[in-house]
């Protein structure tokens, strides 16, 4: 999403960074471009205007004058005031009281549905047991895709029949009760527009069951029209906190730099992907580090730890230590990297890859990683175990096997080689400082 946006303040701050005096009008000059950039990706213009009110008071003073870097306290004068933007430190999520409630509510469209699904899948994972409730009885099959959705993650869904949204809540929380369930997630209906009957129902729905949390779920794609109704929603209802959805989309990303100012509530979290997984907590100084090319090495680690259990990183570095490292353990770590999601937003989080990615676009093709897949499967395990016996007759019927070409298998054992090759670097090391390095000498066509 802020792609575009990362790219123009990067540039910007690029050219101030190898300076050893700044001007006061070098100092205007760059904050006007940082205006532009900011209006350009549809953040709120008295957002913009503050921002860099700020900005430009801060970096004309005289500690950053006089400083013998003035380029680097400019840059992080701007790190500093992106994150107070985006809401300075992450919330934590409110589930007090002996049956938490928490309200979804939003536009039609915003994702509501999908991220009950992942909010409750996130609470399950740590050893909760929530129970999602269906109250968008207007829409038509909204009941039934909330039941889809709960079957694959695993968690009850409370339905009414022919009851109002507030009694239906009601019923679930009776349940959620009698069975030991909690929180209880209320997905609530929407509309295309604001409107006062939606309103008069979200806040009628809100006093009958005093929820722990109201999540605005926002479609972040929508621009200036998601901060309009974000407003709207807070006045009318009351929210505690903010879902971003769609944050791995191609949009300006307007609406996520402009929400917490206009608003004051914060984002606390943020849908990644399609995936029922892809739900972070949103960390303001992180995605400020993203944004300015700084990377996120903290959420990187996050996921490769959720993704990764002790006792199997152990095994992998056992077998890299004896130079045991096969095609089996290659597919399961391809495998395990479709589930941390998309590479292309993996590398993002790594600092300085970035401007890489700009220079190199990476085309991230699940299909690409099934095929590979589907090369090792048609291998025999001897051939699994000791990939050096692959020769052309070999790689002919594992082609034919997977229905692949010959180049398919040829590009498979080059990249399994440059695998092995980089984690045989890392088994036993502790110098975690190379691996940017190692990963951009290192091209993955997938």
């Amino acid at each position: 999403m802020f792609d575009s946006l990362s790219a123009k303040l990067q540039d910007i701050l690029r050219g101030l960074r190898g300076r050893g005096r700044l001007s006061e009008q070098e100092v205007a000059a760059a904050c006007r471009e940082i205006r532009l950039a900011l209006l350009e990706a549809d953040v709120n213009f008295r957002v913009v205007r503050e921002f860099v009110a700020r900005v430009r008071e801060k970096a004309v003073g005289q500690e950053v004058m006089e400083s013998l870097t003035p380029g680097q306290q400019v840059v992080k004068i701007v790190h500093e005031e992106l994150t107070g933007l985006l809401g300075s430190e992450a919330s934590d999520l409110n589930l007090d009281g002996e049956l938490p409630v928490v309200l979804m509510i939003g536009l039609q469209g915003g994702g509501k549905t999908t991220t009950a699904a992942k909010l409750a899948r996130r609470l399950a994972a740590r050893g909760a047991k929530p129970l999602l409730v269906a109250t968008d009885l207007r829409r038509a099959a909204a009941v039934e895709q909330l039941q889809v959705v709960g079957e694959q993650v695993g968690v009850p869904v409370f339905e009414g029949h022919g009851e109002e949204p507030t009694a239906v809540a009601r019923g679930a929380v009776e349940r959620a009760r009698r069975e030991a369930l909690g929180p209880v997630i209320v997905d609530t209906a929407g509309r295309m527009h604001v409107d006062s009957e939606l309103m008069s129902e979200l806040a009628a729905m809100k006093e009958a069951l005093a929820p722990a949390e109201v999540f605005l779920v926002l479609d972040a794609m929508t621009g200036q029209d998601a901060v309009n109704a974000a407003a709207e929603f807070d006045r009318a209802v009351g929210v505690t906190g903010v879902i971003l959805t769609k944050l791995d989309s191609d949009a300006r990303g307007g609406a996520a730099l402009s929400v917490r100012e206009v608003t004051g509530r914060p984002i606390k979290f943020a849908g990644v992907g399609e995936r029922l997984d892809a739900l972070e907590v949103f960390h303001p100084e992180r995605m400020a580090s993203r944004i300015l090319g700084m990377g996120d090495v903290s959420t990187l680690i996050e996921q490769a730890e959720a993704a990764l259990e002790e006792k199997e990183a152990q095994e992998l570095e056992r077998r890299l230590r004896e130079g045991r490292f096969d095609l089996n353990d290659f597919l399961r770590e391809l495998e395990r990297l479709g589930n941390m999601g998309s590479l292309d937003h993996l590398l993002g989080m790594i600092p300085g890859m970035q401007a890489l990615r700009r220079q190199m676009p990476l085309e991230v093709d699940p299909k690409r990683v099934r095929r590979m897949a589907a090369v090792v499967h048609s291998m025999t395990p001897e051939e699994r175990e000791n990939p050096d016996i692959i020769d052309g007759s070999r790689r002919k019927r594992i082609s034919r096997g997977s229905g692949t070409s010959r180049q398919d298998v040829n590009v498979l054992l080059k990249q399994f080689r440059q695998m092995r090759a980089m984690l045989e670097q890392f088994a036993g090391t502790e110098d975690t400082g190379r691996l940017p390095r190692t990963l951009g000498t290192t091209r993955f066509r997938m």
